[in-house]
């Protein structure tokens, strides 16, 4: 499948730089497979727009400080400077990342991030690249590991906004609450599952009176979210590794709610990616414990979710392909430019999508 198949035109001014205020106040655009259409509505009026047993599947992940800025130790005379975006953790000192200027290290370098040198408050955070990848990925081995390194990272790190926010303004203070969900709980994502920050306490309290469940689930969104697809065709595209959890309590109680005949409905590609990985061929829903690079186009039979809440995507991006597997190629098109016409905020801190899975 050509990748250019979900390409369309996005004006600048539309990429929001900002969340709503409050979050909840953001807009929502409903978009019915069944009926080839959709309608404007406000995302403060979701818990009308569902029904008494719903089950909603959130990720609970939360975003970690990703974005390091360092120097390259011990080569000469220069020390260029170095940012490394984490994106995958392998181990407890070992880190995958994005690397700026990649082709300023080599295997061996050693890279410092930060500059004090108090050592109980690890204040000098090095690693030595040990493996260079395609595309300015490199593997990182840092000298502290575990909670240390944890503690590390969160004091030299900053919140790795995605690039076409990061390009236009720096992250400040307001990114720390304002790129991180309220259900936020296990750390190691480094981009937000952006579906989420929408919902406020208000919010699920009225979800709640309504009869709607709630369950979490964690997949760590990696900086390859992001990435552009830069190949011709679909098949060519590499998907980059998640880690992904769901407990057995989580996969009996959604079970349990399809069981019911009750609708499941993901917040976020992500926690949808999750349920797909982790569905057998028979549809049954398994706990899971691991990495995950699923590639979700058009083609696809989705066989764990009912309804998915979502932002507006890229263009070209896996995740545009997956909205339009979901809901339909052409009738997403046409709901998204309409959502420009509109002047709905695209991305990450914009408004959101309410998709029904489209059946035949």
């Amino acid at each position: 499948m050509r990748v250019d198949a979900f390409d369309f035109e996005l004006p600048g001014d539309s990429i929001a730089l900002r969340p709503a205020e409050p979050r909840d106040s953001s807009r929502l655009l409903v978009v019915d497979p069944g009926t080839d259409s959709w309608h404007d509505s406000r995302f403060a009026d979701l818990a009308e727009l569902l029904q008494p047993g719903d089950t909603l599947v959130f990720n609970d992940t939360k975003v970690i400080p990703a974005r390091l800025r360092g120097v390259r130790l011990g080569r000469g005379e220069t020390t260029p400077r170095i940012e490394a975006t984490l994106h995958r953790r392998v181990d407890g000192h070992r880190w995958w990342a994005f690397a700026r200027p990649a082709k300023k290290l080599g295997e061996g370098d050693v890279v410092s991030f930060g500059g004090s040198t108090d050592a109980c408050l690890a204040g000098i955070l090095e690693a030595r690249v040990e493996q260079k990848g395609e595309g300015g990925e490199v593997l990182l081995a840092f000298e502290l590991a575990g909670t240390a390194l944890d503690e590390a990272i969160a004091m030299h790190g900053t919140m790795p906004l995605p690039p076409y926010i990061a390009s236009k303004r720096a992250p400040d203070d307001r990114d720390l609450d304002d790129y991180q969900t309220i259900f936020a709980a296990e750390g190691g994502a480094v981009a937000a599952p952006t579906a989420g920050l929408h919902f406020t306490p208000s919010m699920l309290q009225r979800l709640e009176s309504r009869g709607v469940e709630r369950i979490a689930v964690t997949l760590h969104v990696g900086a390859g979210t992001f990435l552009p697809v830069k190949a011709e065709t679909t098949q060519e595209h590499r998907m980059h590794f998640e880690w992904g959890q769901i407990s057995a309590q989580a996969a009996a109680q959604i079970e349990a709610a399809r069981t019911r005949g009750n609708r499941i409905i993901c917040i976020g590609t992500t926690s949808l990616r999750l349920l797909e990985a982790a569905v057998d061929e028979a549809g049954t829903l398994r706990a899971f414990s691991d990495e995950t690079d699923i590639f979700i186009t058009p083609g696809y039979r989705f066989r764990a979710a009912d309804m998915l809440l979502t932002n507006f995507h890229l263009p070209r991006s896996t995740l545009f392909m997956l909205v339009c597997a979901f809901s339909g190629t052409d009738l997403m098109k046409a709901a998204y430019a309409h959502a420009i016409d509109a002047g709905y905020r695209f991305y990450s801190y914009g408004d959101a999508c309410l998709l029904s899975l489209k059946t035949a």
